[in-house]
């Protein structure tokens, strides 16, 4: 009962920053549906058992269980603003798609809503770009949103939200989209098991579509 407790407590302080994150981003309906999968019982049931309070409980479900997390697969599977929902598979290979514009700025009020939620008060306005630079090279991202995240996330970090108004965010997205193509295709096991990333997605021939995986 007593991790029951605290558990739903965070769930509720983060949604409550997300959503003033979201009106301030100019999308506050996704700051009102903002993680309501978290109340599912795929989710919380497990995020009550290995439950810290110092971080997510995604790592230690991961720690306990050969690094598989039953929670961040149902989660990312069901909120669009996690990168993870947007990379489909075809034949060993990923497929990389362009994160919607309203998600992207979601996943931006998301990490700084995890930060504020997780450091309390060792918390800086730097904490979310600092963190999300650290696995920047290891994020199966698509380019532009990694561009675009990183852009929003160095603005933050020196003027809080006071630049992030959505003309100006909206007009930097449409500007890196225009530079990348809408799927990106990283070859993994096509391309004898060695891993090396494209830009431009393969042409699918029939034959090759109708191969046995």
């Amino acid at each position: 009962m007593k991790n029951f407790l605290k558990h739903l407590h965070i769930v509720f302080r983060h949604k409550k920053l997300v959503l003033i994150h979201t009106f301030k981003l100019g999308i506050p309906l996704l700051g009102i549906n903002h993680d309501f999968s978290k109340f599912s019982k795929s989710e919380f049931i497990p995020s009550v058992k290995y439950f810290s309070g110092k971080f997510s409980p995604i790592v230690n479900e991961r720690k306990n269980e050969g690094l598989y997390s039953s929670v961040f697969t149902h989660h990312t599977n069901h909120n669009k603003h996690h990168y993870e929902y947007w990379i489909s598979e075809f034949k060993g290979d990923f497929i990389l798609t362009k994160i919607p514009y309203k998600y992207s700025l979601e996943y931006v009020a998301d990490m700084i809503a995890a930060s504020k939620t997780y450091l309390k008060d060792r918390y800086k306005k730097d904490e979310p770009l600092k963190f999300f630079l650290a696995r920047y090279d290891h994020y199966l991202m698509h380019s532009m949103n990694k561009e675009f995240i990183k852009e929003l996330l160095t603005i933050y970090s020196n003027s809080g939200f006071k630049n992030l108004k959505k003309k100006d965010t909206k007009k930097l997205y449409e500007s890196l989209s225009k530079k990348y193509p809408y799927n990106e295709y990283i070859r993994c096991f096509s391309l004898n098991n060695s891993f090396v990333k494209e830009d431009v997605t393969p042409e699918f021939t029939e034959e090759t579509l109708s191969k046995p995986v």
